[in-house]
């Protein structure tokens, strides 16, 4: 690709405001020693706390004190302490190895990925993309490239390496420009992060985060993986016809006219796009296995007299609980089962040996993440055992109800906070785990939900992926670009998707303070304010 770089594509690149962007983001460490630095700059601000006193009480209705605060008189108080300290450097060389087996995050994405491996390493997910618009009809071409685009996120980055150059090939076929397909299927898969008809990996990732930081206040608070699922479910609802109007009439209009012939390269890989036999028959058989993994769940939560993922003893919605925590375990069989029905037919699978070097391939493609978690984790025990977090939390609360801030302009600020750093930092789980303990508890002590919460920020940290170079899969999108057109540079990019990302802000913008204005439910059991227990 760098062989079709001109001086001139790279003079265009350091220009104007996203120029500065790209060459401060350069200078940008990666998330890991992003970690590093932190716990560096927290550890010299517990000890200055500790020096100076730093504390923060609240009042507590509870009989026992969360670890690291102290109780009296119905009041909870929280003081800085040095990680210097001898307490605190014994914790971290004692309990290294426990501090990151006991991060929530990873022990969920890891089982989830299990899975997912199998599915995607099988070709399910390949096929599934491949079936969905090989024969989509001409004139809903955008639509159904949004919609699949949207829902294409559980397979990972089969959506960037196989969708969206897909997406293109399909379009020239059908006599349409190829960037339009291209800059739609870009434009669900990245700026449409957030939305998808059902909870996936991302959401389990996410939500993670969100309960170590949230058992700052309360410290039984249990993650709901289902916890956005209308609030996703909404963004594909509105984001679909967004892109289709934009495509259609934003995007192609202003591409010009295309001869509209798919010439012998094109078709050759339309061709190969084509399903096998095979593949037909190992959908269907995925299909009557995902099917029946649906009907377990559903079997043992309506069964009379026998029903382990119902908590008959609760009450409201805490009788969901057991079903809303086995969701994990529901993805994991899901993708098992629909990958090796889906292999055995298509000739992928053909033993349990096939099905283990999957997993184990899946586990070696996260090898980054988990090193990554190894700083994020410690940097997550640390700020707990510092107290800078509560702290944080409960000052900075005060600070804003003293203002009487409304509540969507709270969380539009955590939106846009999201947004900023995301053009600079493309990991959404890196960021989220260095904001979460800070503003889900302070928004917790504020009345606003977890969930609320982590809904704002993913939403935040969505559409800004389709405006910055810095994304990891920029570079792959334009050498996508450049086969249609070699004159394509970055800022041609750039100009390509900023429509689209101008408009998924708007409806976020929108979408976060009408949620909140009509306290709309963010999912099964999840709400948009939060009552402390």
């Amino acid at each position: 690709m760098s062989d079709n770089v001109t001086d001139e594509t790279v003079s265009r690149r350091q220009r104007g405001f996203l120029g500065f962007v790209e060459r401060v983001g350069n200078l940008l460490p990666e998330p890991t020693m992003i970690f590093v630095y932190l716990i560096l700059v927290l550890m010299v601000l517990s000890a200055l706390g500790d020096a100076l006193g730093w504390s923060a009480s609240l009042p507590y209705s509870g009989e026992e004190a969360p670890t690291g605060a102290t109780l009296a008189d119905g009041v909870l108080t929280y003081d800085a302490t040095s990680l210097f300290s001898a307490e605190n450097v014994r914790l971290l060389l004692s309990e290294m190895p426990r501090t990151m087996a006991g991060f929530a995050p990873l022990g969920l994405i890891l089982v989830i990925m299990l899975g997912a491996a199998v599915a995607e390493r099988s070709g399910l997910f390949s096929a599934l993309i491949r079936a969905s618009l090989r024969n989509a009809p001409r004139a809903v071409l955008t639509p159904i490239v949004a919609l699949v685009g949207m829902v294409s996120h559980h397979a990972s980055d089969a959506a960037y390496v196989v969708y969206i150059p897909l997406a293109a090939l399909v379009y020239a076929a059908a006599g349409r420009h190829p960037l339009a397909g291209l800059g739609a299927a870009f434009a669900a898969v990245s700026g449409g992060y957030a939305g998808n008809v059902t909870p996936g990996q991302i959401d389990v990732l996410l939500f993670g985060f969100t309960q170590e930081a949230a058992r700052i206040v309360e410290p039984g608070w249990l993650m709901n993986p289902a916890g956005n699922w209308w609030f996703i479910l909404t963004i594909v609802v509105l984001y679909t016809p967004a892109i289709w109007f934009i495509t259609d009439k934003v995007i192609e209009p202003r591409l010009g006219t295309w001869n509209g012939e798919a010439d012998a390269d094109t078709q050759a890989e339309l061709d190969k796009a084509e399903l096998v036999p095979g593949e037909r028959a190992g959908l269907r058989r995925a299909g009557l296995a995902a099917l029946l993994v649906v009907g377990l769940f559903f079997a043992l939560s309506l069964i009379p007299g026998y029903t382990p993922l119902i908590d008959q003893e609760a009450e409201g919605t805490g009788r969901l609980q057991p079903l809303y925590a086995s969701l994990i375990a529901g993805f994991f069989l899901l993708f098992v089962s629909a990958g090796i029905a889906f292999g055995s037919a298509s000739g992928t699978v053909k033993s349990y040996q096939d099905v283990t070097n999957m997993m184990q391939d899946g586990i070696r493609a996260i090898a980054p993440y988990i090193v990554f978690v190894f700083f994020a984790a410690h940097f997550v025990a640390m700020f707990n055992w510092s107290r800078i977090g509560p702290i944080m939390a409960i000052n900075g609360a005060e600070a804003l109800a003293a203002f009487a801030l409304p509540a969507p302009i709270l969380l539009v600020s955590v939106q846009m906070l999201g947004s900023f750093l995301d053009l600079f930092i493309g990991s959404a789980s890196a960021k989220w785990s260095a904001l979460a303990p800070v503003v889900v508890p302070m928004f917790m002590l504020l009345g606003i939900s977890p969930e609320m919460t982590t809904a704002a920020y993913r939403m935040g940290d969505s559409y800004t992926n389709i405006m910055t170079p810095l994304m990891s899969y920029f570079p792959l999108i334009l050498a996508f670009s450049r086969r249609w057109d070699k004159s394509f540079g970055v800022g041609s990019l750039l100009a390509l998707m900023l429509p689209y990302a101008l408009t998924f802000m708007a409806i976020g913008v929108a979408m976060v303070v009408s949620w909140v204005a009509f306290d709309l439910p963010l999912g099964p059991g999840a709400q948009v304010f939060y009552q402390r227990p």
